[in-house]
Parts: C-alpha cells; structure tokens; sequence
C-alpha cells in the first residue's frame, strides 16, 4: 500500500526509511507458521533453509521452474502450497540477507487459491506459468503498491497500474508474492539504500549479491525464489545472477516489454535499459522470455520490435564456433575466474561439437569511456534532484558512477556526436565479428563467424560490500547492444584457488582489484559462486540460449551444487 509516512508529509529521510522498514516487517509477520528463532547468522546461510523450513518446503522451493510448471500442471502439488513454501523461504531469505521491501502473503494465496479452483475446474492450467511464483524487483510497478526506485524522496508514490511485464506473466499464471531490494539511484552493482540498507550475499554473507537486480540475486540464489525479474543496463541482471549462482539473461533491447518502470533517465535513448529473468534453471529462462514474446507484447508497447520466437536449429548439427575472452585489457580476472573460465574452455576443447579460439578485446576501456558519458547525459542533474527531495546521503558507489569523470551535461549537438561515437564503435565491433568469418558469399555475407564469445562477467567472483568498482565486463555488452546469458560454473576454493596475482596493474581499478585479492586471498571469498557470461550478437538471443543448452549438455555444468 502507499506510505503515510513520506517527504511530503514532513518526515525526515530517516523517518521515512524506518517506517519502510516496520512496513515490510509487517508484511513478514503476516506468513505463517512463523520461523523459529535465529541464533547467529553464519558466513554461508545455505544450510539455514534445512534447518527450519519442512522437508516438504525444501523440496517444493530447491524445484525447478519446469519441475514444478509440470507438478502442477499434473495437480500433484497444489499453487497454494508451492506459494506458501516460497513465501516462507523468501522471509527466512530477508532475515539472512535483507533482500527484500515486501512480502504479499493475502494476494498471494488468493490468486493461488483460484489458479487451483480454475485446474480442477477446467482439467488444463491456465498457460506456461500456471502456479510459478515470481518475485519482481521493486521499481517494476505494481498497482496500488509503492514505487520509490530506492529514493527516500520517492516514498509514496504508487503505481497506477500493473507494469505491461507483469499483466502478460499473471495471464500465463504467474503469482506474484514478494518484491526486492534495489541500490540507491538503481546504479550500483552492490545493493545498498538509505530505505532498507544493505543486501548481502546468502553464500557468504561478507561479499555483495550484485546490482541493481541485488535483491533479486539474494532471493533466486538462497532459492527463496525460483524465477525473479531483474532490470539491466550495466550489469544489473547478470551480476546478481553471477554473484548468487543462478542463471540471467540479459535479452537484445526492444524485446521485452519495459513500460511501467520508474527510474531516473526515463526517455533516453542512447543506452537503452532491458528487463529479463533470473532463475534457477536455464529452462526457466527460456519459459519466462519465450512466454512474453508469445504474447505479442510489441501490439501493447509499441516501442518493442514484432520479432517471434525462433524455434529453429540454429547449428544443425555443425561445431559451435566459441570464442574467449580471458582478460578484457583493462582489468585482469582474479584466479577463480580465470580457473573456471580455463575449466570450461578444456572441456570444450575435448568435444567434438565445439570449435575454440581466443578473441583480442577490441579497446574495451574506450568502449567504458563512451558508455560512462552517455549514462547521465543531463550531468547527473535527476539523480541530484532526487536525492536533494529528501536529503538523504550520497552513498560511495552512486556517487563512484553518477559522478564519474566521463559524465557531460550534454547540449544537443554534444549528445549527436557522442552517440555517432557510440555507433562507431559499435560498427568497428561488428567489423571484428564478421572478420571471424572462414569465408565469404558471392554477395558477400560472411560465414562461419564466431557464434558466441565465453567470457567473465566481472573481475572475481562476487566482491567484498563497496568494492565492486569495475563494469566493463557486462557494460561492454550494453554498450553494443548485444544479448548475455550468465550460468554458474563453480565456487570459490581455497584448496584449488590460492594463488598470487602475480600481474604488474595498468591502471587504478586493476590495481584495486589485485590489492581486494592480496588482501583477502581465496579464504575471503569462500564459498562464493563462480560463474560466466555468453554473449552473443544483436536479436540472438534464442541461439544464445540453445548454445548454453549444447554447452552444458557437453560439459556437465555446472561443475558444483548450489544448494
């Protein structure tokens, strides 16, 4: 419901932030039977979930989206008691990590309730996502409920209607029942806000589940979820999802409904923002994105453009050309990246459905510069607004991005010529793609091209709280507009991952990154889940997707259990 409670009603910033916050904890007492009693948190809560929930719970919540898409369907598991596990397991997840803003146990059982009713009634569920529940990340609007974006000046506003993702998702059957933390001005990869403070990742409770989509990461990994919805344009699925060891995709822009957010920057264009899905299993992607494009949202949102599903065979039956990026030139990979990545690569190399080779990062730091300069084009003036409305606090990581040294307030010739830059680039980019090629047409259509490109999706695995500093692995991707797919692979081991950087920095984000791991070595991120990043060209996003699926079929990923 909307706040009282508010700027406007004369409250300070930490009044509002309280009253946020005694808000959500009402909501949690409200799901029943209530959770024991916690005596210390530990540094990995994975096991936690064992220890309180029911053997049925832990079942139903450790399921997959297709397991349970089916169980239902069958109506051996009723949408009443898949809905009440989850909530359960999403406020035993708040407690450990502070992951979320509400939980929505009344309309959550209402419409699971009637989700039953309609399967006994009709012999057939309602569509693909009969029963699934899916936990949306907060600045997506949900009608009559509050939407601040983490902005305190932002408490009380309320969304009136249901954002255009949610209403396609509830008529496939989808029940929304708890929403997520987000990072203050949705432009961190940490999640840290003066309304709810810090959320911390279930792993390893020192280190960050990622963001913007943190409260998301949190949720899916400590598999209090298994199908979230996540925003992204830096990182901000495919972070979390790497941090917490859970799939996310970040689709092509222009394929899946955005209408109905609310963030700063609402308009632009020359660094569009995507929406996609995290989960536990890479069929739940694949259901959550094929869903929405089977429904034609491009005929409601006419932004989107009118591209089906592809069903095709995108290989036939031909090798997968794969190719790697080890280090991205600008900031060396830490050694369990580097050890994953080299895990993943052998395995590849040994089957014969994989053709490997190395790709030569084209000027990545430039690719930084150009999306850096086009992220607050009105020089940061509405984040400044937003944060002066209520006078809370600049936090460092918003303050270490909205205020980087690349940031221009523009002038409309200036913000012309940065976005033919953004294009050159993105031409150039292309021109090394199609360079891969083995041959070329009569007509001149280049083929047997790299298909996708296996790379990190940051410098380590998830970082210590404050220090995730470096963007390029997944804003290069934005930046050229092209899908990512991120997939766990491993964890951090101190038996297999203590080793020296021995590596000369190039420049100050490098040498942070290999001071964080003199410091803290392999032990300081224990536990941590490794995982990487495909990434493939503009609108392929369904060959991405097939290309992790003969991946991981040939490899066996993941190669560790996140449960």
């Amino acid at each position: 419901m909307a706040a009282t409670v508010t700027i406007k009603s004369g409250a300070s910033w930490q009044e509002v932030a309280e009253d946020r916050q005694k808000y959500r904890d009402a909501t949690l007492a409200k799901v029943e039977p209530a959770l024991g009693k916690l005596k210390d948190i530990p540094r990995n809560t994975l096991p936690i979930a064992k220890e309180l929930l029911t053997a049925e719970e832990v079942k139903i919540t450790e399921s997959t989206v297709e397991e349970l898409a089916k169980q239902i369907g069958d109506s051996d598991i009723s949408s009443v008691d898949v809905v009440k596990a989850f909530l359960r397991r999403a406020v035993l997840a708040q407690t450990l990590t502070n992951c979320v803003t509400e939980v929505l146990p009344d309309q959550a059982i209402e419409r699971a309730k009637y989700l039953d009713e309609y399967l006994a009634k009709n012999g057939k569920p309602i569509g693909p996502l009969h029963g699934i529940p899916i936990s949306v990340k907060e600045h997506i609007g949900m009608k009559g409920l509050d939407h601040n974006a983490g902005f305190v000046g932002w408490v009380g506003g309320v969304a009136d209607d249901d954002a255009l993702i949610l209403k396609i998702l509830r008529a496939a059957g989808a029940v929304f029942y708890v929403r997520t933390t987000q990072p203050q001005c949705l432009m961190h990869l940490e999640t840290s806000s003066n309304l709810y403070g810090t959320t911390t990742n279930p792993f390893n409770t020192t280190l960050t589940p990622g963001g913007s989509s943190g409260g998301e990461g949190a949720l899916v990994g400590f598999r209090a979820s298994l199908l979230g919805i996540g925003t992204d344009i830096g990182g901000s699925i495919r972070g979390p999802a790497a941090n917490c060891g859970v799939y996310g995709l970040k689709p092509t822009t222009k394929r899946l409904p955005v209408s109905g957010l609310k963030a700063v920057g609402g308009g632009q264009e020359q660094i569009v923002p995507t929406i996609g899905p995290l989960s536990t299993s890479l069929e739940g992607l694949k259901i959550f994105t094929k869903t929405l494009i089977d429904a034609k949202p491009w005929l409601r949102e006419p932004g989107l453009l009118p591209f089906p599903w592809k069903e095709e065979d995108f290989f036939n039956g031909r090798k997968i050309k794969v190719a790697v990026i080890w280090d991205d030139g600008v900031v060396k990979p830490q050694p369990p990246v580097t050890r994953a990545l080299k895990e993943v690569v052998d395995k590849l190399a040994s089957s014969d459905k994989f053709e490997v080779v190395d790709w030569k990062p084209y000027q990545h730091d430039r690719a930084w510069e150009i999306i850096a300069n086009l992220y607050f084009c009105d020089g940061g003036k509405e984040n400044d607004e937003a944060l002066a409305s209520s006078n809370e606090p600049w936090l460092p990581l918003s303050t270490h991005i909205a205020k980087n040294k690349h940031v221009e307030h523009h002038t409309i010739t200036s913000l012309y010529k940065a976005v033919m830059g953004r294009d050159a680039y993105r031409q150039e980019y292309a021109n090394l793609w199609n360079s891969t090629a083995t041959s070329v047409t009569q007509d001149g259509t280049p083929e047997g091209m790299v298909d996708v490109i296996l790379c990190p999706v940051g410098p380590g695995s998830a970082p210590k709280i404050e220090t995730a500093k470096w963007w390029g692995y997944t804003s290069q991707w934005n930046l050229l507009d092209y899908p990512g797919l991120v997939f766990p692979v491993d964890k951090v081991d101190v038996s297999k991952d203590s080793v020296d950087m021995n590596h000369e920095p190039r420049n100050e984000r490098d040498e942070e990154n290999v001071a964080l791991w003199k410091e803290h070595g392999a032990e300081g991120y224990k536990d941590a889940p490794v995982s990487l990043q495909l990434v493939g060209r503009r609108y392929e996003d369904e060959k991405l997707i097939q290309a992790l699926e003969i991946i991981q079929a040939e490899t066996g990923l993941p190669f560790a259990s996140y449960t």
